[in-house]
């Protein structure tokens, strides 16, 4: 069952997308263009059915929609989902038919990065389509997006320390991050770089190792669970969603929960969970904005320097957040919603439902 968090769960548009010759099995889910065309990334994963898929599709579809909201842009929230395994079933052609399918809907969906999908793939999508961003820095792009993924993170840990210990720095503090593949990596450089002690865990081996080599001076646990119960100050979850569930949350001793990973509460409740608990909850879709930023950036010609100005605004935004949850007594998702849904109504009912030019 998708769960919403108290969030409208009715969606402008869903699109299956099936191409036999070459395999190609997506889900487009655009959930709001009240601020502008949905803009969000297409996820390449193996899921184990097609109702897991379209849940997830739903969930990261109307997270867009908040996250544009709170950064202030002019866009909607979209997500797109390919099922399969990117390692076995990415071809050019499924790309390509993909990208005929984005094609299709005008521009209301704008595509681009996410799990298992990389800026070459951007690439190839847009041999077809003209909606894509996210693209390699050759084609006019820029780049790896998960730069300013982890800097608006860091942005968003540095208000939370503010918020929790008075100072807006990570120093002398015990940050765990788990999952370093695209963010968690450099989330690593930017805690180490402020003066914090640093754990890491991952599944891949190959992750692990490459940060090692870049910064020998980080703590592994080779048991990707064990970081949950870990004694850390902050906890940063940086993999898949879901990891705040009710067998988590009581073995949390630390004192603060800020990542990057999408969907970070398994449920309803859970936000609720963590403030029982006194434990400061930074709403990933708040903190894990600089991406989107970066891409966002990318449509009017990038500039990497003005699309870091806006990414650091994620500190202000997040003080703003915490501070507002204080106030109202709600936990900062609920205040974080607040916020979103507040700039959608005001500004949304100017423009409604975005069509193309």
């Amino acid at each position: 069952m998708t769960e919403f968090f108290g969030r409208s769960p009715g969606h402008e548009q869903l699109v299956y997308c099936t191409d036999e010759p070459s395999g190609l099995k997506a889900i487009i889910a655009i959930s709001s263009t009240a601020l502008g065309p949905a803009l969000g990334g297409t996820r390449f994963h193996p899921y184990a059915t097609e109702d897991d898929a379209l849940a997830d599709v739903l969930n990261l579809s109307t997270a867009m929609a908040y996250k544009a909201a709170l950064a202030g842009l002019d866009l909607g929230g979209g997500k797109a989902v390919i099922i399969g395994d990117p390692d076995r079933d990415k071809t050019e052609a499924l790309l390509r038919a993909y990208g005929r399918f984005v094609q299709s809907l005008g521009g209301r969906y704008i595509t681009a990065c996410d799990v298992g999908t990389y800026a070459p793939d951007m690439d190839v999508i847009a041999r077809e389509c003209d909606h894509v961003t996210g693209r390699t820095v050759e084609n006019g792009g820029a780049g790896d997006s998960s730069i300013l993924t982890a800097f608006g993170i860091f942005q968003g840990m540095r208000a939370c320390a503010e918020r929790r210990w008075g100072d807006p720095t990570l120093r002398g503090r015990r940050v765990g991050i788990a999952g370093v593949g695209k963010v968690g990596r450099h989330l690593v450089a930017h805690a180490l770089e402020d003066g914090a002690e640093v754990v890491v865990t991952d599944v891949s081996e190959h992750a692990v190792e490459q940060v090692r080599r870049d910064h020998p001076e980080v703590d592994v646990l080779a048991d990707p669970g064990a970081l949950i119960g870990a004694d850390i100050d902050l906890y940063s979850p940086c993999a898949l969603g879901g990891a705040l569930d009710d067998t988590t949350v009581p073995l949390l001793r630390a004192s603060i929960v800020c990542g990057g990973a999408n969907n970070q509460l398994a449920h309803r409740g859970i936000e609720k969970m963590l403030e029982d608990r006194g434990i400061l909850y930074a709403p990933d879709y708040l903190v894990n904005a600089g991406g989107l930023i970066q891409v966002a950036d990318e449509l009017r010609g990038f500039d990497f320097e003005r699309a870091k100005a806006r990414a650091a605004r994620i500190f202000d935004t997040t003080r703003k957040v915490l501070a507002l949850a204080a106030e109202e007594g709600v936990p900062p998702v609920v205040a974080a919603d607040r916020l979103a849904e507040r700039r959608m109504a005001e500004v949304g009912r100017l423009r409604h439902l975005w069509l193309s030019h």
